[in-house]
């Protein structure tokens, strides 16, 4: 059985999807039984399939977009339960809408700090992203 991590965004559209993608080459690069699936809190809050600024990150890193969902989904409580890890991008911003969607779950997930944009610019949240995915992948490992 593959173990699952669960990034947590609000919107599925940039900073999920790019920890979900990067988790993803860099687990299947190195061998490791886990996979990321990532989720928004309020999906509605962005439009389209995928942030621009994660598609040329990721493109920059060569990672295939493959590594990444082929839809932003809405987090179900399901999603919880069927991971191993849960992780949300900001504690600041993600935890009060975990207390009122999840509030059984809010208190038992992992934060990062990873604010979103226009706070804080891709060029800064994204390799601050990739350096958490790479300390997560080292724990794992």
């Amino acid at each position: 059985m593959t173990n699952r991590v669960l990034f947590i965004c609000t919107g599925n559209f940039y900073r999920s999807r790019f920890a979900e993608a990067v988790f993803n080459h860099l687990a299947e690069k190195q061998g490791l039984n886990w996979r990321a699936f990532s989720r928004g809190l309020a999906i509605h809050w962005a439009e389209g399939y995928l942030s621009p600024y994660t598609a040329r990150a990721l493109e920059a890193r060569q990672i295939a977009l493959r590594h990444t969902g082929p839809a932003r989904v809405q987090l179900s409580a399901h999603d919880l339960e069927d991971s191993q890890r849960q992780i949300a991008l900001d504690r600041a911003e993600h935890y009060p809408m975990m207390r009122e969607q999840f509030p059984l779950w809010a208190d038992r997930i992992e934060y990062w700090h990873v604010v979103d944009m226009p706070v804080c610019s891709s060029e800064v949240a994204l390799p601050e992203i990739e350096r958490n995915v790479n300390a997560l992948l080292t724990e794992l490992g």
